[in-house]
């Protein structure tokens, strides 16, 4: 299989090569515009519903000729899986296609560090973090190796995850300028941001914080006309269990994920239906690959009709005749949401969404009511905490200096600092602190667990709510779906 081509590839030829690795007959809207984007090296910022096609969008483009694509993913499953695909499709992509993360053997990486130097490669898999180590960064800084571009993959972790959970997303601004700086001059780098959520303030950040120039924007509308959304109150938590069994009863013969928001929920959800008398499974980031695989195998095999799982597990499985989704715990905010239900339905038959609040009160099941307090109390203890770091500063540092000094609070506030325009950061490891700017403003993510909330609550069309909330305004405000809970 040959896939090297000039730069001014006719389209023609790039359908060509969809169908000789990936066996489809054409492009679906808008993958081709896509592809031709990425293959001239263009900015691009692209919003693709779950199951919309975006791997094969920046997979081709780097496939196509000499030169390196870096994809930063959140998850290892979600590298392994994609890379694994691609393994299947051509023998030569095993030497074109590698991944790096921890939980490969030191073997491994000493094979893929060495394909890296000697310029192998085409596509690499690796998390942020892993980016920024200092065995991976010495080498994609070699003269001689072309790197073509920088491809962020789930971009919404950059606004979800990315100033708490994975600071490291927010150094990945200054990649482009300092891989350029180690290059002979006249090299291209282009920055590709993947996500299937991201309402317009978070594109704006997206923007900004990977200092994307004149991006070409493709955004699909999330709208799914098979995928019927569903929101039940609950009273009591037994009632909430009920519930859930009563739809499980109801779906016997279907597949579908029950979502929770913690690893200890997983385990006694799944335990109590084990009880009941159906076959399941826990499934969070505490359970070892080998488990993880175990279990997404038995689920793709039909073997496991359902799983108890974790926000961890939405972002890995392709299973087209997913028929439902139930939320036993509503998520915190909307993007997490959209992510999760758009596992269902993927073969565009109709598929079930169902979540499960408690009544607003919380008087008689506090769960939810719990979990938001939760999640507004750590907020604001991190801010607070970056506020109180932010005055042991120096005026300019490394970040390695503010690991050592406060640990995992010390990256946290970097991130924070920087999302609030207090902080830029100079290269990947070096920041200067902007006196021009006041102390961090309230984080965002409370402004949008808040929106989650009012979705929850909400009387308009389900769907409507969630497309205005994703700045998709092309219908009319009075458009109504006809197939949720509100407009049934």
């Amino acid at each position: 299989m040959t896939l090297t081509s000039s730069s001014g590839i006719a389209g023609d030829r790039l359908r060509e090569q969809l169908q000789k690795i990936w066996g489809y007959s054409d492009f679906r809207p808008p993958q081709r515009e896509i592809v031709e984007c990425l293959v001239a090296k263009r900015d691009a910022l692209i919003i693709m519903p779950t199951g919309g096609g975006k791997s094969i969008c920046f997979q081709l483009p780097a496939l196509r000729q000499p030169g390196l694509s870096l994809v930063v993913s959140p998850l290892v499953a979600l590298m392994e899986n994609q890379v694994q695909e691609l393994w299947e499709r051509h023998p030569k992509f095993k030497q074109w296609v590698a991944v790096l993360h921890s939980q490969r053997s030191n073997l491994e990486r000493r094979q893929t560090l060495r394909s890296l130097e000697t310029g192998q490669l085409r596509l690499l898999y690796l998390s942020p973090e892993t980016l920024l180590s200092k065995p991976v960064w010495e080498r994609l800084c070699q003269p001689d190796l072309v790197v073509h571009r920088l491809v962020l993959d789930e971009a919404h972790c950059l606004t979800q995850w990315g100033d708490t959970f994975r600071p490291a997303y927010y150094r990945l601004g200054a990649v482009r300028p300092a891989l350029l700086a180690a290059k002979p001059e006249g090299n291209e780098i282009a920055i590709a941001a993947f996500t299937a959520t991201a309402d317009p303030q978070a594109q704006q950040t997206i923007q900004r914080i990977l200092r994307l120039q004149k991006p070409q924007h493709f955004r699909q509308d999330p709208y799914r006309l098979n995928l019927q959304l569903n929101v039940q109150t609950v009273w009591t938590p037994r009632q909430r269990r009920q519930s859930l069994l009563r739809f499980i009863q109801s779906h016997q013969r279907e597949a579908g994920l029950v979502y929770v928001r913690t690893r200890r929920d997983s385990e006694e959800l799944a335990e109590w239906l084990q009880k009941e008398g159906y076959r399941t499974a826990p499934y969070h980031a505490g359970l070892s690959s080998q488990e993880r695989r175990e279990i997404e195998q038995a689920w793709l095999s039909d073997q496991l009709l359902f799983v108890i799982c974790t926000c961890a597990f939405g972002m890995v499985i392709n299973k087209s005749n997913c028929r439902w989704i139930v939320h036993f715990h509503a998520p915190l905010l909307l993007s997490e949401y959209v992510q999760e239900v758009g596992r269902g339905g993927r073969d565009g038959k109709l598929a079930i969404a169902l979540t499960l609040v408690s009544e607003p009160t919380g008087w008689l099941d506090a769960e939810d009511k719990q979990r938001w307090q939760s999640f507004q109390a750590k907020e604001q203890k991190q801010r607070q905490k970056a506020n109180d770091i932010a005055r042991k500063l120096p005026s300019q540092g490394g970040v390695e200096w503010v690991k050592q000094q406060f640990r995992q609070d010390g990256a946290i506030a970097l991130a924070l600092l920087h999302a609030t325009g207090d902080l830029e950061w100079q290269t990947p490891f070096d920041f200067g602190l902007n006196p021009q700017k006041g102390r961090p403003e309230k984080p965002d993510n409370l402004q949008a667990g808040r929106q989650m909330h009012q979705f929850l609550h909400s009387r308009q069309c389900r769907w409507q709510f969630l497309r205005t909330a994703f700045g998709c305004d092309t219908l009319a405000t009075d458009w109504r779906c006809g197939h949720c809970d509100n407009c049934c």
